[in-house]
């Protein structure tokens, strides 16, 4: 799983050297599980994870972005921040002295952690700040920091400060220019060689010419025309020189007699101008001095020019002179430095004659632009020709104000109606045949708030007459602010009246209902001195650098390759450079190492198509790319990857390798036992799968497969408790500390079980437990789609969604149902599972079951196990369907099994067994019995007699859930209609056998879960409100009262099953209306928490719904519980099966009251006589009657009663 951003402050954790992430664990929930005994969570997921960390999410969260990354203690990975697009490259950046600077990013991103930065951002290893470094305009594809020299080189398509693909940066934070003027096509890898020299790859075939561009007299002229112009103490209108004609002496600005004064210019769009013309000279008056301030930076701009006088070179700033001669129709002066900006103001502070005036300015910039509003294309006072730039949009396109872009662009709002009709064709006006750099400019979303419908564009280009070299690529404009991306590098033919060069920006296809952006586009001349071929050795130690490029192996080598050799990836061991690409001639194919200023093959000839990365490990060059073994005989399995040992000089294949091209190898380490983390290699790209081989099956990759060196196997044929990864990763940097920091978007997505784990402690906290269970991907099968709404209706349900545990007669069996395969050593098992926990052996029902039946509700009558839900199969001829019956005891079908239930769309989703009867009640979607007996949504089954009876009339609907309440009371849950009444809740009377609806108010739709108390007539219930179709959790009372919860669950949420949980003693919650404080509300399904996001599971403690479990599907998205089994009763649901009506509570306590009255007149009459017993008394003999008076004589009265009061009387005697 991945973390949340953290703030920038934390960044790279450590002070970013030594310092540790201080993240914060959330504490264990307080789940009692003693009672419980096995537990197991059930659902259709392939890895999860308890919630431990604050900012720890479930699935993929990002749209495509990359983010800084580091691995935590637990190995999640922590997202340090986040860009608004790719990133290629980090390094650590050191001084000689071992002292972290800090980290350098690069890629074509324009923020990075919410901070703007254009390609390059800069990360301070003391204080953890995100700083953006401009200057760059177009994409950095390397970073290499040469920590021995304080310097880094960076690489790519794009120009920075007089540069072209290629700049330094110095441990003083400045960009610095190399000795050369950088490259003509990009530059795609750098390394470090020996001598200190730095390697430079890519597709360049030569060094960018080092004459300054500026002094040329071409260049494109500005468009003043739409600027918004402005002046002070001007008696002439400022508009009327903004297109100057060389014999006009009527039309000028002027200034007042004697007064300073200025001139601005606010354009639509921003620019770099290269050339500044003034026309001065209009009947003895003029302008004398001068300065120039760009917009709205405010800086004086600096020139140099030739002075008239002396012909010779000269530079001027704040004070430039203009010189006022009849036979100079005009002068120009070349800004010093490329400034952007969109305003200008010229100043005058002195003048000839009685006061200033100018007769026209123009302003040139190097490169061509085309923008998309025609009206900002070439001045309207130019003379038309069919060869002018030009703009031409189709579509329902509208202006938008630059607000933070350099220019206001076009805006077009794409539905499907409008996909194919909707684009903008670009037509530069070029002059020259020769090669270009076109560069597209994309306008910021944040700026108009439509980062959330941007999308992908597609951008086309037919450049020569001939058709030749045209191309298509995609490109993103979910970009926060203003990017630039380089498109093209090649020949573009001139324009003509039978030919015009066209760049074409029109939707992809991948979005229906989109927002599309065009700004404009660039074209830069290219150049170059030639004489390389994708290599170029250069030596930082010269000052000058030597064209004679054959003095340098590494730079013949490239000359020895065919044209348009294309080096993807430089690597460095042991003083030997590695190189690989796409590039051939009779020796090397696409990949060779240089050493000893020699350049060499690798065994058999290479590989037999381009490499895409390559990185050298300390026994292993890892080789990843687009190829299928080497180039001639050699070993076989290297199916896009391979590994080059360095000690045999020879390949090995890694397993059989993957079914797709690999882009990117990174290291990094991966914690896959209980010992110390363990150095992997993540290779990532467009595959699927890793390929079989003889000892492990095919494995589901989607991107990203891990090798193992230790194991010399890939980390998915491991069968050890491991984690799920998803995502890629394109680079890495190691910090002085050893802290490993990469770059990507890898997500731990938790630990690897697929539809079933296990839940217990470990050191006194609830953890995750691997079940000796192996289920298949559940999205291997289908998406994410496990759902009790599909009990509702015709949806596909997968992975585990309920379960049971057998231990009866000394049996100790967990039993798994759903739709899913599970692999043993032997066979595949379908939808039923039992697990045999005496031996941890797997095994199915016999056959007979259809292999798309789903399991959806398991009942245990004795040694009967009751399996019902969307069923089908033939048991011994006959036909089943709904439910089947499975003998525990005896491993096999009981027989008979019940008739089949028939319908529309069968599906049995619960079981209730009435208590003291063989009564068993069968709830879900059916019409009737294969033997003609009409029982809608319910029936009942007498397991005595095995035969079918209807309870009651008058229901119909589809029945999720049963419960009796008591023994002659049943509660129905779902979507049901009684009498044509719709509820959500019935109640039949076993007696009456008559249904009503329960005594409660509407809910607010169909139940999809239901939780029973420790009192039955209280229980929860969960579903989907009608209304709007959100979730909704409400507590029932037995009077018919409702207590919802609300304000917990946002839109989205699903919930598929309710369970009451225990706490531990003394770490109960407050006092609630909802629950006891001793329990907590599990509820489950695909939830969205309110203040949280998704989650599978979370606990409801009466007040806050704290997420539990987290879990994903194989390809990052969320995934679901569906329920929690146990294998002893539950304790916080403690209710009696057996409960009576109360009038017979009321007669059998009566009953028990007078036979105890009874029972204690027995003992006492029992205890008087045996005391008498002790006492002496004897029965007297039967006499006949005499006088009375003669009895009384023979024990006189007084002697009777002598011996009243005494403690131990005597026997009487007579």
């Amino acid at each position: 799983m991945r973390l949340g951003p953290w703030p920038a402050k934390w960044l790279l954790g450590l002070s970013l050297a030594s310092k540790t992430h201080a993240y914060t664990q959330v504490p264990s929930p307080n789940l009692d599980l003693n009672g419980l005994g096995q537990v197991a969570l059930g659902g259709d997921f392939d890895a999860i994870s308890i919630y431990s960390y604050e900012g720890q999410t479930e699935g993929i969260q990002g749209n495509g972005t990359h983010s800084i990354l580091q691995q935590l203690p637990d190995g999640m990975y922590s997202a340090l921040a986040e860009t608004d697009a790719r990133i290629e490259d980090i390094c650590a950046f050191s001084l000689k002295n071992g002292t972290l600077l800090g980290v350098i990013i690069a890629g074509n991103f324009t923020s990075v952690g919410g901070i703007g930065a254009q390609s390059v951002a800069f990360i301070d290893g003391q204080t953890g700040e995100i700083s953006p470094h401009p200057g760059i305009q177009g994409t950095v594809n390397a970073v290499y920091c040469d920590n021995e020299t304080d310097t880094a080189y960076l690489g790519g398509t794009f120009d920075a400060a007089g540069s072209s693909n290629a700049i330094a940066w110095t441990a003083s934070g400045s960009w610095a220019n190399l000795p050369f003027a950088g490259f003509d096509a990009p530059v795609t890898s750098i390394t470090k060689g020996p001598a200190g020299h730095i390697i430079f790859g890519g597709s360049f075939t030569g060094l960018k010419n080092m004459t300054r561009a500026s002094d040329d007299e071409g260049g494109e002229l500005i468009n003043l025309d739409s600027a918004r112009v402005t002046s002070v103490a001007n008696i002439t209108n400022g508009m009327d020189i903004v297109c100057p004609s060389n014999d006009s002496t009527t039309t000028a600005w002027q200034l007042e007699d004697n007064t300073a004064g200025s001139w601005t210019a606010s354009m639509r769009y921003g620019f770099e101008p290269s050339r500044l013309r003034l026309y001065n000279n209009l009947d003895g008056r003029g302008v004398k001095n001068w300065r120039f301030t760009a917009l709205p930076n405010t800086g004086i701009m600096n020139f140099t020019y030739t002075d008239p006088a002396t012909g010779e070179q000269a530079h001027c700033d704040a004070i430039c002179p203009l010189a006022q001669n009849s036979s100079l129709p005009y002068q120009d002066f070349y800004f010093v430095n490329r400034v952007g900006m969109n305003s200008l103001r010229l100043d005058v502070s002195a003048w000839y004659g009685q006061g200033a005036a100018l007769r026209g300015i123009e302003l040139y910039q190097n490169d061509t632009f085309v923008y998309a509003i025609e009206a900002v294309n070439p001045p309207s006072c130019l003379t038309a020709s069919n060869t002018m730039s030009r703009a031409t949009a189709t579509g329902d396109w509208a202006e938008t104000p630059s607000r933070s872009s350099v220019a206001d662009y076009l805006t077009a709002k794409v539905s499907s109606a409008t996909l194919n009709t909707t684009n903008i064709v670009f037509e530069p006006d070029i002059s020259d045949r020769g090669n270009y750099t076109i560069v597209v400019y994309t306008p910021g979303c944040i700026q108009d708030s439509s980062c959330g419908s941007r999308g992908l564009v597609n951008v086309t280009g037919t450049l020569t007459s001939d058709g030749s070299n045209p191309f298509s690529t995609l490109i993103s404009q979910r970009n926060d602010y203003d990017k630039y991306d380089q498109i093209y590098q090649g020949p573009v033919d001139a324009a003509s009246g039978s030919f015009r060069p066209a760049v074409t920006v029109l939707p992809s296809k991948q979005m229906t209902e989109q927002t599309i952006v065009a700004s404009r586009i660039r074209l830069s001349g290219n150049p170059s001195t030639g004489g390389l071929n994708g290599l170029f050795d250069f030596d930082p130690n010269a000052a000058v650098v030597d064209t004679d490029f054959s003095k340098s192996a590494i730079n013949n080598a490239g000359t020895m390759l065919k044209r348009n050799a294309q080096v993807l990836s430089l690597a460095t061991h042991n003083n030997t450079i590695y190189a690989a690409g796409g590039f051939t001639d009779d020796t090397f194919e696409n990949i060779m190492s240089f050493a000893d200023n020699e350049a060499q093959s690798l065994p058999n000839g290479g590989l037999n198509a381009a490499v895409s990365d390559i990185h050298a490990s300390t026994d292993f060059l890892y080789v990843g790319g687009n190829f299928t073994g080497t180039n001639e005989d050699g070993p076989s399995g290297l199916e896009n990857v391979a590994a080059y040992n360095y000690a045999d000089h020879s390949w090995v294949a890694l397993g059989a390798g993957v079914d797709g091209a690999v882009s990117d190898i990174v290291p990094f380490k991966l914690n896959i036992t209980a010992g110390e983390p363990e150095d992997v290699i993540a290779f990532s790209g467009t595959f699927s799968n890793i390929r079989a081989t003889g000892g492990s099956s095919e494995q589901p990759a989607d991107g990203l497969a891990v090798w193992v060196p230790s194991r010399s196997n890939w980390l998915q044929n491991l069968g050890s408790e491991r984690q799920l990864l998803a995502g890629m990763l394109c680079s890495y940097t190691i910090l002085p500390n050893g802290t490993w920091l990469g770059a990507g978007t890898l997500i731990s997505l938790g630990q690897a079980m697929s539809g079933i784990a296990g839940l217990g402690t470990s050191d006194g906290a609830v953890a995750i437990q691997q079940l000796p269970i192996e289920l298949d991907s559940s999205s291997a099968t289908s998406s994410s789609s496990s759902s009790k709404r599909a009990l509702l209706s015709q949806q596909s349900i997968t992975g585990v969604v309920t379960g049971a545990y057998d231990t009866d007669n000394g049996r100790n069996v967990t039993i798994l149902g759903g739709h899913f395969t599970a692999r043993t050593n032997t066979s595949s098992v379908q939808n039923l599972l039992f697990l045999d926990g005496s031996n941890n052996e797997v095994s199915g029902l016999p056959s007979g079951m259809d292999d798309n039946s789903t399991f959806v509700a398991l009942s245990k009558q004795g040694d009967v196990l009751f399996a019902g839900g969307r069923v089908t199969g033939q048991i011994n001829n006959t036909q089943v369907q709904g439910l089947v019956l499975y003998d525990l005891a005896e491993r096999t079908y009981r027989s008979p099994q019940p008739a089949a239930l028939e319908g529309e769309d069968v599906i049995v989703n619960s079981f209730a067994s009435q208590p003291r009867t063989s009564n068993v009640y069968v709830g879900g979607s059916f019409e009737s019995t294969a033997q003609g007996l009409t029982c809608v949504s319910i029936c009942m089954y007498d397991t005595s007699s095995n035969f079918w009876s209807t309870p009651g009339g008058g229901l119909s609907g589809t029945i999720t859930a049963l419960h009796f309440l008591q023994s002659t009371r049943l509660l129905a849950a779902g979507n049901l209609t009684i009498s044509d009444t719709q509820t959500s809740l019935a109640e039949y009377d076993t007696e009456a056998q008559s249904w009503t609806v329960f005594n409660s108010a509407a809910l607010p739709g169909p139940v999809t879960a239901f939780a029973k108390t420790k009192d039955d007539n209280v229980f929860w219930v969960a579903g989907t409100a009608e209304s709007n179709n959100s979730a909704y959790v409400v507590r029932v009372d037995g009077n018919g009262a409702q207590s919802p919860v609300t304000g917990l669950l946002d839109a989205g949420s699903n919930i598929l099953g309710l369970q009451l949980m225990p706490l531990t003693n003394g770490n109960g919650h407050g006092s609630s209306r909802y629950l006891d404080n001793d329990k907590d509300l599990l509820v489950m399904g695909q939830l969205n928490l309110a203040g949280f996001g998704r989650a599978s599971a979370a606990l409801f403690n009466g007040t806050t719904m704290q997420p539990f479990i987290l879990s994903v599907n194989s390809a990052g998205e969320p995934g679901s519980i569906s329920a929690l089994f146990s294998s002893n009763d539950n304790p916080a649901v403690a209710s009696n099966p057996y409960r009576h009506s109360n009038g017979i509570a009321i007669l059998v306590a009566f009953c028990a009251a007078l036979g105890t009255i009874f029972l204690i007149i027995l003992a006492g009459m029992i205890l008087n006589r045996i005391q008498r017993k002790r006492a002496g008394y004897s029965t007297l003999p039967s006499v006949p009657y005499q006088d009375k008076n003669m009895n009384i004589n023979r024990v006189p009265p007084e002697r009777l009663f002598a011996s009243m009061g005494q403690r131990t009387p005597g026997a009487p005697a007579v």
